[in-house]
């Protein structure tokens, strides 16, 4: 039986542990872990199936020895220890490369012509001959390695680097390494994605590495198999018809793995990178096998024949100053297109910034540091389902503190100051979630909410720029704001949620932000409710509204309770906390009406006196149904500033329709009874008309919260009784 001999493995930094399970595969042995790779043991056939079959690998080298060498007559005398003529063939050409440096031996060509030197001396000696250099493909190729004073010596059995496959005809800006793509899928877990019946797309392919790096472990391809040139094929030790076993072998397991390969699909929007790419795939004779075709970003979408797999990407990462500002769009769209398009997939990116990354919108499930040459990169794996999209609730990206402004300081001595005062108030009075900031400065215009339950929150919604405020200006305004904020509050970013609150009109603001379906729970004055972050404009519970639901609660016992437009119920809540007889809440979105049943059921009111009506209010306001005869205790009417209905000429305006509104529900409270009137409309004029009618009372004022005291027209606010 062969004995078993030592080898080394290279591969690039952040790719040894997927070359460890490579090799091990292949049959390798007794492997330990190196920084530049893996040494390991096997036989000759071993050696030769990794040059043929490793992905990862760079060089498989036959290690001869590890000699002293603290100068450079020392360097001479190991080489000349070690029998030449075992390795070399009289007029074999050879070349050396050589790393590393010394006290004694500080630069690589001297230390390479040193080893140069000794083997041809001695083969001279021997022979009568020398061996001639060839730099470019040598008979044989030495390795040479000086650490210290120790210098390492080995036979490099591939002769070139093995990321070379002998496909790449144009490589197009800045192409990824072969053995690189290769360790992004297979760290992605192509190979079991493809087993399984999925395909992968590529949206930015460039010049196909990836694609045909995917192609090749689909379809069980030795990524050797083109390779003309082997460091072993011209070694006296080389066993030919060994090799041609495993050639032969490795052919026919390309014969039978392209019956069943998987739907694998590029796309570019350069007609010069899809030329490249057409050109290396017809190289290594894939055509037919991998689908190219140009296709902008913006109409990213998984084919139609592939219904699972993974996409993967390699985006540009904006080495260059100012680069990463243009980059922002670029990855914001591949987000976007990425959740749109490709539910249910997997989906890796590789990038060298992860902060542009972010942008995208999706929580990577892993991720791993790698390298791209020198140029450290993580690769970034995302299941794509709606439960890990962030939309564009994150925020911007932070700035580093040496980019702060001079006005970021003035915004961190007003968030501190607030902090502390606010906070004595909301302790004292048990207060949870509040108002912290609301655009005290004109150059900082957000809203800041903290809410707290088991952890604390932040909401943070910028008011639209007026279009007479430079973008760039605001959109950097911003970034300090985010970065201030989290500074001030200690907070980490995934607790700090993010939007731009634009004027709404209709229902704009109940239109769906995003989709992540995450629930928090808060409480107020022993109420509890929850809260989402991401996927409306609001909340789910106005805070400006706090006073006025705790006067609700106050009015409400052994009342019947009646709530309108009643949004996630947070004010029916409060009224069966107070001892309402009964509750009916009523608006016309069944996702918020299944929120006010939670929103109740969390408080443990879930009889059967509590019921839930979706219908359009205005409407339902009209029909004389069993509830209109029943007559209501105490009512709250909350209506929209804006709503579509086929009642008032199709849009209902608060301003201009409250009254026909107020009296529509006054018909239905029962004498003695109250209606809390209550709008956010900012302009908005009670009509005196009504107060000839009704007995009035202004509660604006009584029900202003301390924390809303800047904006005093956050809402208006009447108790409207029978005279």
């Amino acid at each position: 039986m062969e004995p078993l001999q030592q080898f080394f493995a290279t591969t690039p930094k952040g790719m040894v542990a997927i070359l460890m399970s490579e090799l091990e595969q292949l049959g390798a042995t007794a492997l330990r872990e190196q920084p530049a790779g893996v040494e390991f043991k096997g036989n000759l056939e071993t050696a030769y199936r990794i040059c043929l079959w490793s992905r990862t690998a760079g060089r498989v080298l036959l290690p001869l020895g590890k000699f002293a060498a603290e100068s450079a007559d020392a360097l001479y005398a190991a080489v000349q220890q070690i029998d030449w003529q075992q390795h070399l063939s009289v007029g074999s050409t050879l070349a050396v490369d050589f790393t590393g440096r010394s006290d004694a031996i500080n630069h690589s060509q001297f230390g390479a012509l040193k080893v140069k030197d000794a083997i041809v001396d001695q083969q001279r000696e021997t022979t009568g001959g020398r061996p001639n250099i060839d730099v470019e493909q040598p008979d044989l190729r030495i390795n040479v390695h000086l650490y210290r004073d120790e210098v390492s010596i080995a036979i490099d059995l591939s002769g070139d680097s093995l990321h070379r496959r002998g496909y790449r005809q144009e490589g197009g800006a800045a192409p990824l390494k072969e053995h690189l793509a290769a360790a992004i899928l297979l760290r992605a877990g192509w190979a079991d994605i493809a087993a399984a019946g999925g395909g992968l797309v590529d949206p930015m392919c460039g010049s196909g590495t990836l694609l045909i790096e995917a192609a090749m472990i689909a379809a069980d391809i030795a990524p050797g198999l083109l390779r003309q040139h082997y460091g072993f094929l011209a070694w006296p030790k080389h066993d030919a018809d060994l090799w041609q076993r495993l050639l032969d072998e490795a052919q026919q397991r390309r014969h039978q793995g392209l019956k069943t390969i998987v739907p694998i699909v590029g796309y570019d929007t350069h007609p010069k990178a899809i030329q490249f790419a057409q050109q290396n795939v017809t190289a290594i004779e894939l055509e037919g096998y991998i689908r190219i075709a140009r296709r902008d970003l913006s109409d990213l979408e998984s084919p139609a024949a592939i219904e699972k797999g993974l996409l993967v990407v390699n985006p540009p990462y904006g080495e260059r100053m100012g680069e990463r500002e243009t980059l922002e769009p670029l990855y914001q769209l591949l987000g976007e297109r990425i959740k749109r398009g490709f539910s249910g997939w997997q989906a890796v990116v590789f990038t060298g910034n992860s902060e542009l990354a972010k942008l995208m919108g999706i929580r990577a499930q892993k991720q791993h540091n790698m390298f791209n040459g020198p140029l450290p990169c993580k690769l970034l794996r995302f299941d794509i389902q709606p439960q890990w999209f962030m939309s564009e609730q994150r925020g911007p990206r932070m700035l580093k503190q040496e980019a702060l402004g001079p006005g970021a300081e003035m915004l961190a001595n007003r968030l501190r100051k607030n902090l502390k005062q606010l906070g004595r108030w909301a302790k004292r009075d048990g207060v949870s979630c509040y108002r912290l900031y609301d655009a005290d400065l004109p150059e900082y215009a957000l809203a800041i909410d903290l809410y707290q339950g088991q952890q604390c929150w932040l909401h943070v919604q910028e008011y639209e720029a007026p279009k007479s405020i430079e973008i760039k200006k605001a959109r950097f305004r911003l970034r300090e704001a985010m970065t201030v904020i989290a500074e001030v509050l200690q907070l980490p970013q995934e607790n700090i949620y993010f939007k731009v609150r634009k004027q709404q009109k209709g229902t704009a603001q109940y239109t769906k932000q995003a989709e992540e379906k995450q629930f928090f729970e808060v409480e107020e004055s022993d109420c509890h409710f929850l809260v989402n972050f991401t996927d409306y404009l609001d909340t789910g519970l106005f805070l400006d509204h706090r006073i006025t639901r705790q006067l609700v609660g106050e009015m409400a016992k052994g009342k019947r309770f009646l709530n309108l437009f009643a949004y996630t119920g947070a004010a029916s809540v409060h009224a069966a906390r107070g001892g309402a007889k009964s509750t009916l809440t009523v608006d016309m979105s069944n996702t918020y009406l299944d929120w006010a049943r939670r929103n109740m059921a969390l408080n443990s009111f879930c009889g059967e006196e509590h019921q839930y009506l979706q219908t359009d209010c205005l409407e339902w306001l009209e029909q004389s149904g069993v509830y209109k005869r029943a007559k209501f205790d105490l009512i709250f009417l909350d209506p929209p500033t804006f709503s579509s209905s086929k009642r008032m000429s199709d849009t209902f305006d608060v301003q201009g329709d409250h009254v026909q509104l107020v009296e529509s529900v006054m018909a239905m409270l029962d004498a003695g009874g109250n209606l809390i009137f209550s709008n956010n409309f900012r302009k908005f004029k009670f009509d005196p008309v009504l107060a000839e009618k009704f007995s009035v009372e202004n509660w604006s004022a009584k029900t202003l919260p301390r924390d809303f005291a800047r904006n005093p027209k956050i809402h208006g606010c009447w108790r409207i009784r029978h005279k």
